[in-house]
């Protein structure tokens, strides 16, 4: 086996809109709160493969346990 050909993940970065439910105490954000049961509706790609998404966002929408929340950039 050819060991100098290394395999690329395919990888796709989208967006799409959740809802949230977000607490305000005394004008300071406390919690926020996503709302993971919506299902994936018109997603728009941030960076990657095209070609990936529909097989990604199958992948993303199937129950899976999420491994982590990420808030702001």
């Amino acid at each position: 086996m050819d060991t100098s050909i290394i395999d690329v993940p395919r990888r796709v970065v989208f967006q799409y809109l959740v809802p949230v439910h977000v607490e305000v105490e005394d004008g300071l954000v406390c919690r926020v709160t996503v709302i993971d049961e919506t299902p994936v509706r018109n997603p728009t790609i941030v960076e990657g493969d095209s070609a990936y998404l529909d097989e990604a966002v199958g992948a993303s929408d199937d129950g899976q346990p999420w491994p982590s929340w990420q808030f702001g950039y």
